[in-house]
């Protein structure tokens, strides 16, 4: 039988606790500036959870209280390792690949890697016409057009590659835990990728704009010799983004499933579903674009070849791109991608045990991370020095 005192104790010393257990991830948080992690199964780690950047609660014999307060949630802590090797090396990739700025925190840097590309290519599109007709006013694309880009024509791509993109397979991150260290090192969030996706951006919709002006400002267009009108060449011109932009992601994928299929070719597909529905409704409703596919775009060969071009020229540079890369400077993931793909890991069996041992090797991010945490350190001391220093001189002199 257990006294007052007794009790008294025992709350006294678990409300210790669990000030400590969030004075102490609160420190490594500031003192470091680093992402931190807080792993626990019971009540008194529930502060702690909370002041981590990421919570993860174990369900156990201690009740639900952390798993209420996490962020993910465990049955058992040795699922720790798949959770953070697997899950959060996929996770951050897709993430990488889909955000580009979100806003300027420890997190990310505030759009979408993807989304960032297609709304440059689309919306600069616009700009160059209403500049092209002395910023008359006049949209080059139908009301419609520029309705269902966003919400229906492009949206179910980025799902499917941020639900199912797979650099590497789970084996395989299990097997070289140091393709984790993508996420510490912030490979794939840097400067130097977003401007490169604004690059892209900005270079398809040039290209977009100029082919489609070239090509059908005094080209013959129906059959009778006349020219096309805005109509045509609007439609023309947003089936090229659409086509590019989808093209964009399937080369950006690494791993594809059926569904990844459906969602590319049929937004594509969808496209053209939508121009032919669309153009069968009276003119009251469907104005410029009334039968414009069977009877205008459809029959005509240079509509047809004119999306083929502006796809390759767009997506060509990436290409190129990222064929330079995995040649000349392949990253960790490409090399073993490589490797599973011409099945050296079974042929060659000892270099797979070199690259995997090569994956273990220890890392010096704890030492990085002191490093700053020391620096940061010395900077508050001069910044309180500088301070102390310059209020004396700034108190009133006395009369």
């Amino acid at each position: 039988m257990t006294t007052p005192l007794q009790r008294y104790t025992h709350y006294f010393v678990g409300f210790t606790l669990f000030n400590v257990l969030i004075q102490v991830t609160r420190l490594v948080k500031e003192g470091t500036g680093k992402t931190t992690l807080a792993i626990g199964d019971g009540a008194n780690d529930v502060g702690m959870i909370q002041e981590a950047d990421i919570g993860v609660g174990i369900s156990g014999v201690e009740g639900m209280q952390a798993v209420m307060a996490s962020d993910f949630s465990i049955s058992q802590f040795r699922f720790l390792e798949r959770l953070l090797v697997v899950h959060g090396h996929w996770c951050y990739k897709r993430i990488a690949q889909m955000v580009i700025i979100k806003r300027l925190s420890r997190f990310s840097l505030s759009s979408i890697c993807y989304f960032f590309y297609k709304n440059i290519a689309f919306g600069l599109t616009l700009f160059y016409f209403e500049a092209f007709t002395a910023f008359s006013g006049q949209s080059v694309y139908n009301d419609w057009y520029m309705l269902l880009f966003n919400v229906i024509l492009t949206s179910l791509p980025v799902i499917s590659l941020g639900v199912f993109e797979q650099d590497v397979s789970a084996e395989v991150c299990l097997q070289f835990p140091a393709l984790y260290q993508q996420g510490p090192k912030n490979l794939f969030f840097d400067w130097y990728r977003i401007l490169g996706w604004m690059g892209n951006g900005l270079y398809t919709s040039l290209v977009i704009f100029i082919l489609n002006i070239m090509i059908f400002y005094n080209q013959a267009f129906r059959a009778e010799g006349q020219t096309a009108d805005m109509a045509a060449m609007g439609a023309t011109m947003f089936s090229c983004i659409i086509s590019a932009v989808n093209c964009q992601i399937a080369l950006t994928m690494s791993h594809f499933t059926w569904i990844q299929h459906l969602f590319v070719w049929g937004s594509v597909t969808t496209w053209y579903l939508f121009l032919l529905l669309y153009g069968m409704l009276p003119p009251y409703y469907s104005e410029d674009a009334h039968k414009i596919l069977v009877e205008a775009l459809g029959p005509a060969p240079i509509y047809w070849c004119t999306i083929l071009l502006v796809t390759v020229a767009c997506n060509l540079p990436y290409l190129a791109h990222i064929s330079f890369q995995r040649c000349f400077n392949p990253m960790d993931h490409h090399i073993i991608q490589e490797i599973k793909y011409y099945k050296k890991d079974v042929e060659d069996q000892h270099m797979w045990r070199r690259e995997r041992s090569k994956a273990r090797q220890e890392t010096k991010i704890g030492f990085t991370a002191r490093v700053d945490a020391k620096i940061r350190q010395l900077k508050g001391k001069l910044q309180r020095k500088s301070s102390t220093l310059v209020l004396p001189n700034c108190m009133p002199s006395p009369c």
